[in-house]
């Protein structure tokens, strides 16, 4: 996290001091981390989420998460609202049970309006 944000060399900066993600000055005591940490989640296998991913390494920024929900809050995610419904294109396509990559086809090859690309089955081939 420090590193991702303040080490210029650090191969990832870009994405993160590079942009203007900042680590809050009390994390930058170890300690501090780490007391935050166990009071807020943290277990084994889980990692460090920024709610807002544009936002701030900081307290009311951050909490833990699989490595699952830690990728379905990334910037480059699709998002698509239908029904008033509002989800990443992976979690479309696990909820109306059809692949991401055949859901992307479908968007972003065959330029089909959502509710098309949602709700119509997917052909089986023989």
């Amino acid at each position: 996290m420090l590193q991702r944000c303040e080490n210029q060399d650090h191969k990832h900066y870009k994405n993160y001091g590079g942009r203007g993600i900042t680590v809050c000055p009390e994390w930058h005591d170890s300690q501090a981390f780490i007391d935050w940490a166990l009071a807020n989640g943290w277990q084994k296998g889980l990692t460090l989420d920024r709610i807002n991913n544009n936002g701030s390494y900081e307290p009311g920024n951050c909490r833990w998460a699989t490595r699952k929900e830690n990728n379905r809050n990334k910037r480059n995610n699709r998002l698509i609202t239908f029904n008033g419904k509002t989800q990443t294109m992976v979690e479309w396509a696990e909820e109306v049970n059809i692949s991401p990559r055949t859901l992307s086809l479908r968007i972003n090859k065959r330029h089909w309006p959502i509710e098309r690309a949602l709700t119509e089955p997917v052909r089986r081939r023989a």
